[in-house]
């Protein structure tokens, strides 16, 4: 008897630890939960919401327009705010989970945004329709903006520097983005370094009647123009010709 109950507790032990390896390698190089903690993204993602990240985007799989993205804060980007503590043996087993990827990632050195522009994109606030100009095509973000905000209340006009992506949230009237990150206005110090980028936000998981894929809406950026292709006349302007 004490043979097999032995031997049970081995094989638990074994197995609990292949899981346990599996959880760590998945959450490293595949996928990773995250806990939605601001309104910046509403109504694409609500508060609470808990996202899957799939770290194949960017690396195997190209970042493109429209995507949603977790990144590592650039620098100054969040307020530092002290964690609740629920005891050193409860906060243990908390980040020991989070560690190898059997709960959510609710770190505050995480941003989660929508990309706007990428390495050489010139983006506008705004024609003299309310739209954002990318490459001097305006476009449509009706599909993911919330419902009665504008495209931005504040006027801009940069270029996506190399090895960078501008950013900002599907709530743009509360969303720290891009926009309030760039005192020079030239896009050097709002766009965010792509080697930040965790990956990219594939699905809500959580809560269950929220369960859904989260997409680029890629028709929104269908009509873009490349970069340096584009007019440089100011929004809203036609070139003039002669």
């Amino acid at each position: 008897m004490g043979a097999r109950l032995g031997a049970a507790v081995r094989e638990l032990v074994v197995v609990l630890a292949m899981a346990l390896t599996l959880s760590f390698i998945v959450k490293s190089f595949l996928v990773q939960a995250f806990f939605i903690p601001s309104e910046s993204m509403q109504d694409t993602l609500l508060v609470g919401d808990r996202v899957v990240v799939s770290k194949l985007t960017p690396g195997p799989f190209d970042l493109e327009r429209g995507d949603i993205v977790v990144f590592e804060d650039p620098g100054d980007w969040l307020s530092p705010t002290p964690e609740a503590s629920r005891g050193p043996v409860l906060d243990g087993v908390r980040d020991a989970l989070m560690f190898v990827g059997l709960l959510p990632d609710t770190s505050e050195g995480h941003l989660i945004k929508r990309v706007i522009g990428l390495p050489g994109d010139r983006v506008q606030c705004c024609d003299a329709e309310g739209r954002l100009l990318l490459n001097g095509e305006p476009i449509d973000e009706t599909p993911y903006l919330k419902p009665g905000v504008s495209a931005s209340d504040i006027e801009f006009d940069i270029t996506v520097p190399d090895g960078r992506m501008w950013v900002m949230g599907d709530n743009r009237s509360d969303s720290s983005d891009s926009r309030f990150h760039d005192p020079g206005g030239t896009g050097a110090k709002g766009s965010v370094p792509l080697d930040l980028v965790v990956g990219k936000a594939v699905v809500t998981v959580w809560p269950f009647d929220r369960m859904s894929g989260l997409s680029g809406h890629d028709e929104v950026f269908t009509d873009v123009r490349a970069p340096g292709t584009h007019s440089l006349a100011p929004p809203g302007r036609e070139p003039h010709t002669s």
